[in-house]
């Protein structure tokens, strides 16, 4: 009871709400997104290569939508962002429920797209507002566990609900998103968001805030490194499923396993490999989350059989672990003050990797093989890892800059 205790007086109740929130709304999305394309291909008139569009425009619209989202909670606040982004996600929902055409569920998912890059980077920078900066790795790692707690039971209660009817799992996830708004705005009354937002000093503009990232030439080379990080992850999503059926026998079977392996491991060990995280700076996580991936990548590339397929992935999962903290923490630590919201709001341009990640991985596996494919991620993966330490040199530079110019200054 007292450790119970110590754990809710650690951190801002808004850190407890939205991580509470975050079980519940990834729950309710995995409970329908998961099932869009098969949702697509049975209720509408969509050829596949159509149904891969339109669940594609929502990673494409997120590439770019994550700044302005970013750059607006700096300009109005936190509050109204996220608010904003919520209530039109919980329509979206339902439009999925009872929509028709083409375009009506490309524009559909285009927003969806729009409205998670909105709400996700704001929700980061909200928990990183209340937190004290020795405690925001902690926060972010609780947030990817609170987000792989909910994955890893959504999927199972949307398969229920879709056997009961098709669209069921996108007005349950309707209902969840409304709810959670709903009491979300409450708690962010309550606890005086609206009086921290009003500290804030400095005009941001679209402008000025583009201009700044613009130059970062810091962060410009962990866009990149995050970009080819994200190339090989998507491949988890997009072409395992399909190899696993080429290289193994009962490939639904064997995928639906490493989908469960990787929840549950990531639920298993994130905590445990939190106190060794803490003690490590943010690029050594990096580079060791990127070799894991590397791992990964081979084990799947020369694995004929479950068992190593499953030992593939709980080392890949390490990695996923590693690496997803860390970027947080590396942006945290990028981004000047008052501008927290525009630096996680750009680093959605990261989402590119995910756009052509399953679009190259693809064509690789249908000319090169599986084998070739997985070890040419697993090099993707380890030279993403040179763009971080690029960007970590040229931070250190900066700091060094700064300190000369202080020292001129005081001498002066």
């Amino acid at each position: 009871m007292n450790r119970v205790k110590l754990f809710l007086q650690e951190f801002h109740p808004i850190v407890h709400s939205l991580l509470v929130g975050t079980i519940f709304v990834r729950a309710a999305s995995s409970m329908s997104m998961p099932f869009l394309f098969i949702y697509l291909s049975k209720h509408t008139d969509m050829d596949l290569a159509t149904i891969g569009l339109v669940i594609g425009a929502g990673s494409l619209a997120g590439t770019i939508g994550g700044f302005f989202g970013g750059t607006l909670s700096d300009m109005i606040g936190r509050r109204r962002v996220m608010m904003w982004a919520l209530y039109l996600w919980t329509f979206v929902f339902l439009g999925f429920a009872f929509g028709q055409g083409t375009l009506f569920f490309f524009f559909l998912n285009l927003l969806g797209g729009l409205c998670r890059s909105f709400y996700e980077p704001v929700s980061q920078a909200l928990m990183a507002d209340v937190t004290a900066p020795e405690k925001r790795f902690r926060v972010f790692s609780l947030r990817y566990t609170a987000i792989n707690i909910g994955v890893a039971v959504g999927p199972i209660i949307g398969a229920a609900l879709a056997l009961q009817a098709a669209a069921l799992p996108f007005v349950a996830t309707a209902i969840v998103y409304a709810l959670y708004v709903v009491s979300l705005q409450l708690l962010l009354k309550r606890f005086g968001i609206k009086q921290i937002e009003g500290q804030k000093k400095e005009p941001v503009t679209f402008r000025g805030s583009w201009n700044v990232v613009q130059k970062d030439v810091a962060f410009r080379f962990y866009v990149v490194g995050a970009m080819l990080g994200a190339i090989g992850y998507s491949q988890m999503s997009s072409t395992l499923s399909k190899y696993t059926e080429m290289a193994a026998p009962q490939a639904i079977g064997l995928f639906a396993v490493l989908m469960s392996v990787n929840a549950v491991s990531v639920v298993c060990l994130q905590l445990p490999l939190i106190r060794v995280m803490e003690k490590n700076s943010p690029l050594r996580n990096i580079f060791i989350g990127n070799i894991a991936y590397a791992l990964g990548d081979i084990g799947f590339a020369f694995a004929h059989g479950w068992v190593l397929f499953i030992a593939a992935m709980a080392v890949f999962t390490i990695g996923e672990i590693m690496t997803f903290t860390a970027s947080d923490i590396f942006i945290d630590r990028l981004a000047p003050e008052g501008m927290r919201g525009t630096y996680y709001g750009a680093k959605s341009f990261q989402n590119l990797g995910s756009f052509i990640g399953p679009w190259v991985g693809g064509l690789m596996l249908t000319y090169y093989g599986g084998t070739n494919l997985f070890v040419a991620m697993a090099v993707c993966s380890l030279t993403g890892t040179l763009f971080y330490a690029l960007g970590q040199k040229r931070v250190h530079l900066q700091q060094r800059q700064r300190e000369l110019q202080q020292q001129k200054g005081l001498s002066l």
